[in-house]
């Protein structure tokens, strides 16, 4: 019954991929030549990113109500957002980022453009479509977390306890794909799947995405500005 879900999840992941070799930051992390601000930078934006895509994913789940495979999927998320927030704050201590550093930090528009797009996406999309697209999206971050996660055991010298907000998302999570996969057959079944839509809202947050990192390229280069306190 959910065949037809799981094979449309499938095939959007793979049309929206990413092409091998854009990822700037990401390849410079995993040879090692990033700049180790550009650890504390990436941790310090995900941190904003965290608490809004929360905030984001409830709203979906509240307004997904009435639809039980759809509000799950997104609580479920809306709960990995905050095991990810715990996290995340020993990964901000490697980096030599006490509270106020923390709290001093600015974010960057280009960083904060994703979470932004995705408060749109809960207040605008169906559910079911912005279902499909996180999963595209998902699928791409996760590969990134994983390098990302052994980058900094093998090339920064960072302890398990600072790596394990990328380990978290890198992970695979069969439970909450099948989660996707039911609220996209809910959504297929009731007539509400707009892949026009969902494929738009997918490419965009590819494209939001991609923008993240370009922004933190600079720091990884060694050209961004120092973190307050680092």
């Amino acid at each position: 019954m959910t065949q037809q879900a799981r094979e449309l999840l499938d095939a959007t992941a793979q049309a929206l991929a990413p092409r091998q070799g854009t990822n700037r930051f990401v390849a410079a992390m995993a040879d090692g030549t990033a700049s180790r601000i550009a650890v504390g930078t990436l941790a310090l934006e995900q941190r904003h990113i965290v608490t809004s895509d929360r905030h984001s994913f409830l709203h979906l789940a509240a307004r997904a109500a009435t639809r039980p495979q759809a509000a799950a999927l997104f609580t479920t998320l809306a709960e990995g957002e905050s095991l990810a927030l715990d996290r995340l704050r020993a990964l901000l201590d490697g980096c030599g980022l006490d509270d106020v550093a923390t709290e001093a930090y600015e974010p960057s528009a280009g960083c904060q453009a994703y979470p932004a797009y995705v408060a749109w996406l809960a207040l605008n999309g169906d559910p079911a479509d912005v279902a499909i697209a996180l999963y595209a999206n998902f699928a791409a971050w996760g590969g990134y977390c994983a390098t990302l996660a052994g980058a900094l055991r093998t090339r920064y010298g960072f302890a398990d306890e600072a790596c394990g907000f990328f380990d978290f998302f890198a992970l695979p999570a069969p439970a909450l794909m099948d989660q996707a996969v039911a609220a996209v057959q809910e959504g297929l079944d009731d007539g509400r799947v707009t892949m026009p839509a969902a494929l738009r809202y997918g490419r965009l947050l590819q494209s939001y995405e991609s923008l993240f990192w370009d922004t933190l390229w600079p720091h990884a280069a060694g050209h961004g500005e120092g973190l307050p306190h680092a």
